[in-house]
């Protein structure tokens, strides 16, 4: 098991145009099972690396465009739960159905509402999705950090979706960036 008293992961962005921005020049040159399963080591490492204070048992599912093909799924530790891969279920299909991260996503829903205003019905409402609620969030979608889109070189869709689930949202998506920013090779 590795170190808890790792580097921290810095703050994720919270505006959506340099959010989305970033996710666009994240391109991987080649994504097949062997990338996906180096990333998805090099994500179980930096989070068992994590300091105490933002370390948690973590679900790491790394997939194909069409969801249900999974190239990488493991956990970090013991103590994730099946509630993990609801998460993990629905932060892929918001990747996959808007192309963006599920973080970004936030930010954008987040910026026009109201301070109190439940931002997950907003966004189940502004995007007509079902709620098993009403008024509720939506049941096959979920705009928590931590869902973030894959993209090949030359390749206009996203091919692969990364989704990490069970740390603070924030750090859900931060740890997922700050990989990937290494795995690339980015300044």
């Amino acid at each position: 098991m590795a170190s808890s008293s790792g580097q921290p992961l810095g703050e994720p962005s919270t505006d959506f145009n340099a959010l989305t921005t970033l996710e666009c020049s994240y391109t991987f040159p080649t994504f097949n099972a062997s990338v996906a399963f180096d990333l998805g080591i090099a994500l179980r490492n930096r989070i068992l690396s994590l300091p105490s204070t933002q370390r948690k048992p973590a679900v790491i599912s790394i997939s194909t465009s069409n969801g249900n093909h999974i190239l990488f799924q493991s956990v970090t530790e013991s103590g994730t739960t099946p509630d993990n891969e609801e998460w993990v279920r629905r932060k892929r299909n918001t990747v996959l159905r808007f192309g963006s991260s599920t973080w970004a996503f936030r930010q954008k829903f987040l910026a026009s509402s109201t301070p109190g205003q439940n931002v997950e019905a907003l966004f189940a409402q502004g995007r007509g999705l079902k709620s098993s609620v009403p008024g509720g969030v939506p049941d096959d979608y979920a705009i928590h950090g931590g869902g973030f889109p894959i993209r090949v070189a030359n390749v206009d869709q996203v091919v692969g979706v990364v989704v990490v689930s069970g740390l603070k949202q924030e750090h859900d998506h931060q740890v997922i960036v700050e990989v990937i920013k290494q795995f690339l090779g980015k300044n």
